[in-house]
């Protein structure tokens, strides 16, 4: 019986650790061929590409917050595969601001990457996209929850955004037979999240938790996979919580 995503390919943003690299190994493990986009550091991209095989895996370095860059990772991925099935907008940042402390630099920094990029990357991708394609998209399981702290606030205002476009593009490329749909982790035991926090705000973070754990990336990469198969075709224009209970 041949595997999920036999025969799909698979463009993941951000995709050389934490959740992005956890989501690659698994879009690779259910059959598709995947490309692993990284910003900066190539090493943790190729390990990856050794690991599921150069045959089906490609390594490619650009940034997802311009629009050039986005155009040559999409046409990398279709010279390479000759097609797109599956883009995950995963490429991100969190920068910590409230209303007072963000600069101009910090709110174009974060709308850049956190919006600009997933919008133009599915503008660029959708020409080669076919019906029965998937989007996903990366939001946050701190939209649904009212005791968000100040500093949350640039940050939040880029997610609520990916909630917003979610929306709507899943009405745009519905009309093409494209599924569009966000999945927003809750805490998450990635790098990024890790960043600034004591021992002791992670151990009282994780006890909020029914579980009394963070998620981990693998818990958030099963999701994107189900999200990138036919078993979620009738899933359209959906934010999926994907946090233990945690909000």
């Amino acid at each position: 019986m041949p595997l999920p995503l036999t025969g799909k390919v698979a463009l993941v943003t951000g995709a050389s650790k934490g959740i992005g690299a956890a989501a690659v190994v698994e879009l690779a493990k259910q059959g598709a061929q995947v490309v692993i986009n990284f910003s900066s550091d190539p090493a943790p991209a190729e390990e990856l590409v050794a690991r599921i095989g150069a045959n089906n895996a490609l390594a490619v370095k650009a940034d997802a917050g311009n629009v050039k860059e986005i155009e040559r990772l999409v046409q990398t991925t279709v010279d390479r595969f000759g097609k797109i099935d599956v883009v995950v907008a995963n490429a991100g940042i969190m920068i910590m601001r409230d209303l007072e402390s963000t600069t101009e630099e910090d709110f174009d920094r974060m709308v850049g990457l956190n919006v600009k990029g997933p919008y133009f990357l599915v503008q660029k991708a959708a020409p080669h996209m076919a019906a029965g394609s998937h989007v996903i998209l990366l939001s946050t399981s701190l939209t649904a929850l009212s005791g968000v702290a100040p500093n949350y606030l640039l940050y939040m205002a880029t997610k609520g955004a990916i909630d917003q476009m979610t929306r709507v593009l899943a009405k745009d490329l519905g009309r093409k037979g494209i599924s569009v749909n966000a999945v927003a982790p809750g805490p998450t035991a990635t790098e990024l999240f890790f960043k600034g926090k004591s021992e002791q705000m992670l151990k009282g973070i994780a006890s909020l938790n029914p579980h009394n754990r963070l998620g981990t990336p693998e818990d958030i990469a099963g999701t994107i996979a189900f999200l990138s198969g036919d078993a979620s075709n009738w899933v359209n224009g959906q934010v999926l919580r994907v946090n233990g209970g945690a909000a």
